[in-house]
């Protein structure tokens, strides 16, 4: 078997996923800007912290790791240059929502020309094998709940970071059309949360943290005195908004099936530009998430009201039908296991990767 490329494989989904990929036989070449990711001996070329941890639970080394900014075409086709790949597993892009209305031009250049630039990469190596990691946030402000594939997108979208996600789908289609042989999945999921079940890898965001969840684990580390919940008057049945949170290794393994289904696409059932969401199919408000971490931690959690965020939509929920059926998928984790291996990390590693 030739190697899978994972970019952005340090971050938090993309290092998630690294961990399955490897359980599942597969050999992983990462590549990742260190944007959001540490290595504990500052030498930048060396081997990211969430990296290292994770060769030590699966008992397999990665092929290799590059320091790469997909922006940097020459470097991006010098890694190709040195491997054959498989496929590719695309997580590499910034991915705060509310940054995003703020630093739009800086997403569109991090996102949409670092797509660009690999998919370039791709084609000239013959590589035309792709997941990629996009996300819910394409479908704008929801018609109707849950959220299936044949709803709408791009119309609507409330912010820039989901409109470079829609951009570079729109270039996933373009480039499928142009030439025959593609096989792509386009994964448009919902809001992982949780971390590995041992506590050794999970969510360490650098700076203040743009999601929930590890804004509350880390007002209950005490990091930070209080958590801000960014609006009260969405039209919810408490006020605050509703998401679909999916726990991170149900988020990993849905990865790794549409992996191993491009990889044995047999009678061409994924050839083209596929679309699966993956969500639990059920929503909770932000105080039913904090309500459930303190229940399954018995940490109380501070939290106080601010201003609604640009972009945030009142509900966001996915029908996740078509990823149990062609897939094979099904998540295996409730909130209040989210909230506990989210907590197991936290509390492991008060600050996140940082000794």
């Amino acid at each position: 078997m030739k190697d899978i490329l994972v970019t952005g494989g340090a971050g938090f989904v993309g290092s998630h996923c690294v961990l399955t990929l490897l359980e599942a036989g597969y050999k992983i070449v990462a590549l990742d800007n260190l944007s959001n990711a540490i290595c504990v001996d500052e030498n930048q070329n060396s081997l990211p912290e969430c990296l290292r941890r994770i060769e030590i639970l699966t008992g397999k080394k990665l092929t290799a790791f590059y320091n790469v900014d997909l922006r940097d075409e020459r470097a991006v086709m010098d890694v190709f240059a040195r491997h054959e790949f498989d496929a590719v597993m695309h997580f590499a892009g910034l991915k705060a929502v509310g940054e995003s209305s703020v630093k739009p031009l800086e997403y569109y250049e991090n996102n949409v020309a670092g797509s660009l630039y690999l998919l370039k990469a791709m084609r000239k190596h013959g590589v035309k094998r792709l997941i990629f990691s996009s996300s819910a946030t394409v479908y704008g402000v929801p018609k109707y709940l849950p959220l299936d594939e044949n709803h709408s997108s791009g119309v609507s979208i409330t912010n820039t970071y989901g409109r470079t996600k829609f951009v570079i789908e729109q270039m996933l289609r373009d480039l499928e059309a142009s030439e025959k042989g593609w096989c792509m999945i386009s994964l448009r999921y919902f809001n992982p949360i949780g971390a590995h079940e041992s506590g050794e890898i999970g969510e360490d965001p650098q700076g203040v943290p743009n999601n929930l969840m590890p804004f509350i684990s880390q007002v209950a580390i005490k990091r930070r005195p209080v958590l801000k919940v960014f609006g009260n008057d969405f039209k919810t049945k408490d006020g605050t908004g509703v998401r679909d949170y999916i726990h991170i290794m149900d988020l990993a393994n849905g990865h790794t099936l549409a992996l191993d289904k491009v990889m044995n696409d047999n009678n061409n059932s994924f050839s083209g530009f596929n679309i699966i969401n993956l969500g639990t199919g059920q929503g909770h408000s932000v105080l039913e998430v904090i309500k459930a971490f303190e229940n399954a931690t018995g940490v109380k959690i501070p939290y106080e009201f601010t201003d609604r965020r640009p972009g945030d939509v009142d509900a966001m929920y996915a029908d996740n039908q078509k990823a149990m059926k062609l897939l094979g998928w099904k998540p295996a984790y409730d909130i209040e296991a989210m909230c506990k291996h989210t907590w197991r990390w936290q509390s492991k590693n008060p600050k996140g990767y940082r000794i």
